[in-house]
C-alpha cells in the first residue's frame, strides 16, 4: 500500500527527475541575435555580388546563419538621406543587438539614435576627425569597425591618371552633396590637381538623372578625365556611371575595383569587399562580449591597382608598360 508520505516522496523524485532535462534543455537552448542593417543605398536585387553578401558570407563562415542563430533586419533610405534618423530609431525600437553601418552621414544617423548599442563600420572615410571615435586604437565608445581613409589617397587618383591621359589639364570629380564627407575629399584632389598644374572641378549628383546631368556638364565643361568619389549611393549607380563614361568616352578613376569589373578604367583603393568580410569578425567578438570602445579601428594595409585594357584601347589610350607591372590585376 502506498501512503500520502510515499506518494509525496516519488512525486517530489519525479519533480527533481523532470526538473533536470529542463534544466539541460534550457542550457542548450541556441541564442538568437538580432543585427539592424542601416544603408542608405536602395536594396539589391540580388545580394550575390554585392559587398553585403560579402558580410553575410562572413557571418557564415563564424557560424552565423539566418533563421538559426541571427536575425537581420534590413533599413535601407533608397538614397534619400533624410530618412536615414528615422529608420535608425526603428532598428533601435526593435532592440537589436549591433548596429552595421556605411557612409559617414548613415555613421551620425546610428550614433544619434543610440549611446548603448554596438555599431559596427563596414568603412569610414574619417572616424576620428567625424568624432566617432576617440581615436583607432582606443574607440572609446560604442561604435568601431573599420576606416578606409580614403581622403589620404585621393591625390593618388591624380598621380595615377596623370600617367594614363599625360596632357590632362581638366578634371571633373563626382560628389555626391548629400555625403558630407565628399567636401574634404574634394579639397584633398584639388590639392594633389593644382600642384600638377592640373584644374578639378566638382559635378554633383543625388540621383540617376542628377548624374546623367553631372556627365553633360563635364562634356560641357571640357574635362579630360574624371574621378567617381567613394560613395553607398553611386554603387546603385554602377552599371549607369561606367556606361556614361564609356559613352561620352571619358577616362574615369574608380575609388574601388567593382566599377573596374563592370568596364571601367582603372580603379585604386583598398578592397572593399575584404572590409566588409573583416566588420563580420567584429560582429562576432561583440556578440562574444568584446567591447566597442576597446575594439581598435581598423585601417587598411593593402591598396590594389586595378586596369582595364580593353576599354583604355577604346577610349584610345596606352597604358605603360611601368603601369601594368604595378597593377594588382589587370582585365582584358
Amino acid at each position: 500500500m502506498t501512503t500520502r508520505r510515499d506518494f509525496l516522496i516519488i512525486g517530489g523524485a519525479g519533480v527533481c527527475t523532470l526538473a533536470a532535462p529542463l534544466a539541460s534543455f534550457a542550457q542548450h537552448q541556441t541564442k538568437v541575435w538580432r543585427i539592424g542593417i542601416l544603408s542608405v543605398r536602395s536594396r539589391p536585387g540580388s545580394f550575390e555580388g554585392d559587398p553585403y553578401g560579402v558580410f553575410l558570407k562572413g557571418l557564415r563562415e563564424l557560424g552565423y546563419f539566418e533563421g538559426k542563430n541571427i536575425v537581420i533586419e534590413w533599413r535601407f533610405a533608397e538614397g534619400k538621406y533624410e530618412r536615414l534618423p528615422g529608420l535608425a530609431a526603428e532598428l533601435v525600437g526593435l532592440k537589436v543587438d549591433v548596429l552595421v553601418v556605411v557612409n559617414t552621414t548613415v555613421i551620425r544617423a546610428a550614433r544619434q539614435a543610440t549611446s548603448t548599442i554596438p555599431i559596427v563600420m563596414l568603412t569610414s572615410s574619417d572616424p576620428v576627425g567625424s568624432g566617432f571615435v576617440a581615436s583607432l586604437a582606443r574607440p572609446g565608445g560604442n561604435i568601431t569597425g573599420l576606416s578606409n581613409v580614403i581622403g589620404d589617397i585621393a591625390p593618388k587618383y591624380v598621380e595615377l591618371l596623370t600617367i594614363v591621359v599625360p596632357k590632362l589639364s581638366r578634371v571633373a570629380v563626382l560628389l555626391n552633396p548629400a555625403n558630407t564627407q565628399h567636401r574634404s575629399t574634394f579639397s584633398n584632389i584639388q590639392t594633389a590637381a593644382a600642384n600638377a598644374g592640373i584644374k578639378a572641378f566638382p559635378v554633383e549628383a543625388e540621383t540617376a538623372q542628377q548624374v546623367e546631368s553631372a556627365f553633360a556638364a563635364m562634356v560641357q565643361q571640357r574635362a579630360g578625365a574624371m574621378i567617381v568619389a567613394i560613395d553607398a549611393r553611386f554603387t546603385d549607380y554602377l552599371p549607369q556611371i561606367v556606361g556614361l563614361a564609356a559613352r561620352n568616352r571619358v577616362p574615369a578613376m574608380f575609388p574601388e575595383r567593382g566599377y573596374v569589373e563592370a568596364g571601367g578604367l582603372l580603379s585604386y583603393g583598398r578592397d572593399f569587399a575584404e572590409s566588409y568580410r573583416r566588420a563580420a569578425t567584429y560582429v562576432d567578438k561583440i556578440f562574444k562580449g568584446a567591447k566597442p570602445a576597446e575594439l581598435p579601428v581598423e585601417q587598411p594595409t593593402k591598396f590594389e591597382l586595378v586596369i582595364d585594357r580593353k576599354t583604355a584601347k577604346a577610349l584610345g589610350l596606352t597604358i605603360p608598360q611601368e603601369l601594368l607591372l604595378r597593377a594588382d590585376e589587370v582585365i582584358g
